[in-house]
This record gives structure tokens, sequence and C-alpha cells, in this order.
């Protein structure tokens, strides 16, 4: 089992190599905010569950939702996300990942495995 000092170690390497990844070319600069909100988009996805607009908005209770709105449309202009409507009711609007989206996440799960003791 590993040390707690062992256990932090990683963990700051795995910092570092995020920091030096989110520098990567190809890679829009991305802010705590907009990193939160992907997360939260992340979790959706992988589970194969599809995220409105809405759902979006309202589901990170320490982020407004007017927040969560503009840092949206940001990620948008970045190329991160990309928005559908519904093919039966266009008033719903779903947040999808793009493939810059998926290159970044791709960057952090190399994070991971970059830290991990050999």
């Amino acid at each position: 089992m590993a040390t707690k000092k062992e256990q932090s170690n990683l963990y700051f390497k795995f910092l570092n190599l995020v920091a030096a990844s989110r520098e990567l070319p190809g890679l829009p600069e991305i802010d705590a905010v907009e990193d939160r909100i992907l997360a939260f988009l992340a979790r959706s996805w992988y589970l194969n569950q599809r995220i409105t607009v809405v759902e979006a908005m309202h589901g990170m209770a320490e982020i407004s939702p007017s927040t969560v709105q503009r840092r949206l449309k940001a990620l948008r202009t970045k190329g991160m996300l990309k928005v559908e409507s519904d093919e039966a009711d266009n008033r719903f609007k779903y947040v999808q990942p793009t493939e810059l989206s998926l290159k970044y996440f791709a960057a952090l799960g190399q994070c991971i495995q970059k830290a991990q003791p050999r």
C-alpha cells in the first residue's frame, strides 16, 4: 500500500502533467470554470446520457446558470462543444463533445497514465 507521501506525490505529478498538457499545441486555453463544466458534461457522456443545455445550466449548484450558459457559448466558439437539436422537438438542445474535446480528454487520460508509478 502506498504511503500518504507517495500518494500525494502521485497527485502532484498528475497536476504538473495536466498543467503541461494544457499548453499543448492544438488545444484551446480552458479556464477553471470551463474545465469544471467539461468535467460535469464528461460524466454524463461517459454514462451515454444526453444532456440538454438547460440541464447543464442547472446541474452545477456552485456555478450560476447564466455563467454556465456564457461558458457553454465560449466552449462552442473554442470548438470544444457542439449543440444539436432534438430530432422530434427542436426546443431541446443537447450538448455534445467534439473531436477537439475528445482530444482534450485523451490528453488528460494520458496524464493519469504517465503519473502512475511503474
